[in-house]
């Protein structure tokens, strides 16, 4: 049943997708509501999807078809803390498609994965989880604005009027909504890494850093943590800002794809 209520949700974000295409060459509000109301309606089913995976008695917390199902809940209701604060769908643009592709290949894979090696602490298995999820979750809608700020700067440099130029919010409003997503994920993405390291310590003795998975995860906190820094104490905005968010959801994916080559982090095939 949770597969199915995953499909469910699934088409309910269908609509986003196609509406993230059409954004691009013209604006209809009631388009736009529509889309707005089907992502909401796709939220509860995959709630219900994840309940449901959550109760299971063989629930597998390191299966990557789970992780991928909550990164895409998780990305879906900071878009809607974002909508709810700034009353703008345009972010849709770019997060409708992430987590359509999520949800896809979660509600589509038919083999599960799951690490290679048991983990004897299950509540920090999910405690970390939780935590990098939602600091990826930050990344995925900070980079939706990074790359709306380009667009709009460039076409306001342009002078080019069209559909989509008139539908996006000011440059002030997009450069917030990428600040402030960063603030809260970054306390998340912290915090999520640090029950990672007492998770392999208790399940491997050690902390490998030279693993690849271990030293990318190293990496992208270290790009996130820059980019806070930048923004909190040197002031970055705009352009430079938006380049450095690009950077560091790139740099998550790259970590995200080491699960693969990982020894203390691998996902394999049950």
């Amino acid at each position: 049943m949770a597969l199915l209520w995953l499909r469910f949700a699934l088409a309910c974000y269908l609509l986003g997708l196609v509406y993230a295409f059409v954004a691009l060459t013209r604006t209809s509000d009631l388009f736009s509501r529509i889309a707005l109301h089907a992502a909401s309606l796709g939220m509860v089913f995959h709630f219900v999807s994840l309940v449901e995976v959550f109760l299971s008695d063989h629930v597998v917390w390191a299966s990557v078809h789970n992780g991928e199902s909550l990164l895409g809940f998780a990305s879906m209701t900071f878009f809607m803390i974002v909508y709810a604060i700034y009353k703008t769908i345009s972010p849709g643009v770019v997060v409708f498609p992430i987590v359509f592709f999520l949800t896809f290949v979660a509600a589509t894979g038919q083999q599960p994965f799951v690490f290679t090696s048991a983990v004897p602490q299950k509540g920090w298995l999910i405690a970390h989880i939780a935590l990098i999820f939602t600091g990826y979750s930050a990344l995925v809608l900070s980079f939706g604005a990074s790359l709306l700020y380009l667009l709009q700067e460039r076409r306001l440099k342009a002078k080019k009027p069209s559909s989509l130029f008139g539908y996006l919010p000011a440059l002030e409003v997009i450069d917030q909504i990428g600040y402030r997503s960063l603030l809260l994920g970054f306390p998340f993405m912290t915090l999520g890494l640090l029950t990672g390291s007492v998770l392999a310590v208790s399940t491997y003795g050690s902390v490998n850093f030279l693993d690849p998975k271990i030293l990318l995860s190293v990496l992208m906190w270290a790009v996130y943590m820059v980019m806070v820094f930048t923004r909190w104490n040197s002031g970055w905005r705009g352009r430079r800002a938006a380049f450095l968010a690009t950077f560091a959801f790139v740099a998550a994916i790259v970590a995200w794809a080491a699960n693969y080559f990982s020894v203390m982090h691998r996902f394999a095939a049950s």
